[in-house]
């Protein structure tokens, strides 16, 4: 066991520090360590199988669907709609602007599932916009980098999708419901921590945006934000699965920026799905790979032996608990979410639910660690892509982003020790006892 473990550690990190790709580097350390495990033909056989097995799931299904309404949205004007839209709402006051930024970002986060995206597509207008005002360019991509990741706590959200089948089947529609609650209130702290930063820079105040105009703004952003009730509500009625509403998704996506806002021409329509056809490959080889990695895991037996080694550290569960997300954010520091989820959710969901939280919460919970993560060096891929958006390094990035990493934090915390924040919602609807 040791023996193995060691070649898989060891072969990780290595594949890591010399930058291969993080799905690649699974897949080979994975693979390694089967050699060492077991004979060479049955250890290529089983991570054959063990790869195919990982992607042969249904409600996977819905992940292509959900990577290509959210490429349709983002290429169809969806963004430029739902800033106009927030402006009437918040941008006259203090900071307006940050406080645009922050609904822009939750929104188009939740209805295109993707963080990158929503930085790309808010941040490539708002920042230069908040530049132009007299905001601080490091300050404004700080604050697109952390609101971009609260929209995969808001459905539709692919991680959640795969943490459903991680976990051995949590209700999907359950997990979609139980994201909203933690994902507005991470909104809604990160908009304090902004509110406070404007007024001691004195930043600039919005003006009130004419009555006729914001009917107008605002009767042209329903058909965006249509998508959510939609999908959510299909689910809710059980009009259809969640696997379904990704394809409906998709056609409403179609028709909204094809045919209503015009911003995609048919002749796009190709390259939008060669680029669908991309993102899901990348994503379901790292679902594959991670899956493979799972289970040599626990054909080795480590959850079983770092549940126990948890559980021996202390009696006390709220310690255990803060031990587990100490873990999780350190995993998200340096590890994507989808294989971070594949791989640690059989490792933490039995110690968890030993100390009593249910899969549901800590579905949650794990996804709120790995969206820090998403905004966290050395790693973080959205805090990569924003400082490119935003033209700024990382490190001029770090000062206004400490503030909103300590309200994450403290979301985070009140998440994980008040399961009301994630259970309401769906056990008032029906969807758990």
């Amino acid at each position: 066991m040791e023996v193995s473990i060691a070649v898989l550690l060891v072969s990780f990190l290595v594949l890591l520090a010399l930058n291969v790709p993080i799905s690649i580097s699974i897949g080979v350390a994975t693979l390694l360590t089967m050699l060492v495990t077991i004979d060479p033909l049955p250890a290529l056989i089983t991570m054959a199988q063990r790869m195919a097995s990982g992607i042969d799931s249904f409600a996977l299904l819905a992940i292509p669907f959900f990577i290509l309404s959210g490429l349709l949205m983002g290429g169809g004007g969806i963004a430029r709609r739902i800033i106009a839209f927030a402006r009437v709402l918040v941008g006259m006051l203090p900071g307006g602007l940050a406080f645009v930024n922050i609904i822009s970002c939750t929104l188009f986060g939740s209805i295109s599932g993707s963080a990158v995206a929503a930085t790309s597509a808010v941040g490539g207008f708002m920042i230069p916009s908040m530049n132009r005002e007299g905001y601080d360019k490091s300050f404004n991509t700080a604050v697109t980098v952390a609101s971009s990741t609260t929209g995969l706590l808001i459905p539709p959200s692919n991680i959640l999708i795969v943490f459903s089948l991680a976990s051995g089947g949590v209700s999907i529609a359950a997990l979609f419901i139980a994201g909203y609650l933690p994902g507005l209130l991470m909104a809604l702290g990160l908009m304090m921590v902004c509110g406070v930063w404007a007024k001691a820079k004195g930043y600039p105040v919005g003006e009130i945006t004419p009555w006729r105009e914001a009917l107008k703004i605002s009767l042209d952003a329903i058909p965006s934000l249509f998508l959510i009730v939609l999908v959510i509500g299909g689910i809710i009625s059980g009009f259809f699965t969640a696997t379904e509403a990704s394809a409906i998704a998709v056609l409403y996506s179609l028709l909204l920026s094809v045919l209503i806002y015009r911003e995609i021409k048919v002749d796009q329509l190709p390259a939008i799905l060669v680029k669908a056809v991309e993102t899901t490959a990348i994503v379901m080889f790292l679902i594959a790979a991670s899956s493979a990695m799972s289970w040599i895991l626990s054909y080795e037996n480590i959850p079983q032996t770092i549940s126990q080694a948890l559980i021996t550290i202390s009696d006390n569960p709220l310690l255990i608990l803060l031990t587990i997300n100490l873990i999780l954010l350190a995993v998200g520091a340096f590890m994507d979410m989808t294989p971070a989820v594949l791989i640690f959710t059989p490792i933490f969901l039995p110690v968890v639910t030993e100390l009593g939280m249910s899969p549901l919460h800590f579905g949650i919970v794990m996804i709120l660690n790995l969206c820090i993560g998403l905004c966290t060096p050395p790693v973080g891929s959205v805090l990569f892509v924003g400082a490119s958006i935003g033209k700024t390094s990382i490190t001029k990035l770090i000062k206004p982003l400490l503030p909103m990493y300590a309200v994450m934090f403290l979301v985070l915390i009140l998440v994980t020790y008040v399961p009301a924040i994630s259970e309401f919602l769906p056990r008032a609807l029906g969807l758990i006892e």
